[in-house]
């Protein structure tokens, strides 16, 4: 019956929050403290804005910055001059401090409670739609969030940057664990355009779609004019500080069938079509 007893005590010392050796109690939490067969000693409170609790026969007692288990073994330390052999249980019972920021032009910032373990994964599902343009009116243009750019901030250090292949392509080895305090900015893609100029049929701005080729683009512009250079296209491309121009020659896919001709664009990309001079 004593083993039985003492493996519930030791049993009863393992804190209601999921992985709570990794949590850290803050200011505000609300905390369940026990101190095994000892009635007066059995009693809730709540962390204050200084980071102490009071402990009954021991007055204020800091709290805020320790996981549950080393406040449990800092009070029972403390507690020996009141109780022989104190077994302490200290239970998360409210979660206030736990949270993670989430901000940027291309997503609706927010604060989110960490009431569990949470990975960036489970974190940017949870986020939700992007944000919309100046006060969030209805009809408003959608800011398309940039993963690529994005990072998570930690203690003032970037420890993970570009989301893309985890949340777009869909690698679940990019995920990382979100820890509290955690920073997450995600900023608006500038620019979700190409450009068609020149001869064509009517001159553009075309929303980017994931896989769009040259001649998509020039086909949404109408097409070419009677006066184009269909072997005289050129794809102006900026990547940072770098400017690229590939050339495309339209007769060699539409005639040859040569598809390496049918460049696939990116967002930003601007084309022009020249005109023939004969």
């Amino acid at each position: 019956m004593k083993l039985i007893t003492l493996l519930l005590a030791i049993l009863l010392t393992v804190p209601m929050y999921s992985h709570a050796e990794d949590y850290v109690i803050g200011e505000g939490d609300g905390l369940d403290i026990a101190v095994w067969g000892v009635k007066e000693l059995t009693f809730s409170v709540r962390v204050r804005p200084d980071g102490k609790i009071t402990v009954p026969g021991l007055g204020d007692v800091p709290a805020s910055g320790q996981t549950p288990p080393a406040l449990q073994s800092s009070l029972s330390i403390k507690l020996k001059e009141l109780v022989k052999n104190p077994i302490v249980t200290v239970t998360v019972r409210e979660i206030t401090n736990s949270k993670v920021y989430v901000f940027g032009g291309g997503i609706s910032s927010g604060v989110y409670d960490l009431n569990r373990r949470t990975t960036l994964l489970q974190l940017l599902c949870m986020v939700g739609s992007p944000a919309t343009g100046s006060g969030g009116t209805t009809g408003a243009a959608l800011k398309a969030p940039d993963y690529k750019r994005a990072y998570v901030l930690r203690n003032g250090r970037k420890i993970k940057e570009n989301f893309h292949r985890l949340f777009v392509g869909g690698d679940t080895a990019e995920d990382i664990v979100i820890a509290s305090n955690d920073s997450i900015f995600i900023p608006q893609l500038l620019d979700r355009n190409v450009y068609v100029l020149g001869a064509v049929n009517s001159s553009k701005a075309i929303e980017y779609r994931e896989g769009m080729t040259v001649m998509e683009g020039i086909l949404e512009a109408g097409g070419f004019t009677k006066f184009a250079d269909q072997n005289d296209i050129v794809i102006h491309r900026k990547e940072g500080v770098k400017e690229t121009a590939l050339e495309v020659k339209a007769k060699k896919l539409l005639k040859d069938g040569d598809l390496s001709q049918n460049v696939a664009l990116k967002a930003g990309d601007y084309i022009v079509v020249k005109e023939s001079l004969f």
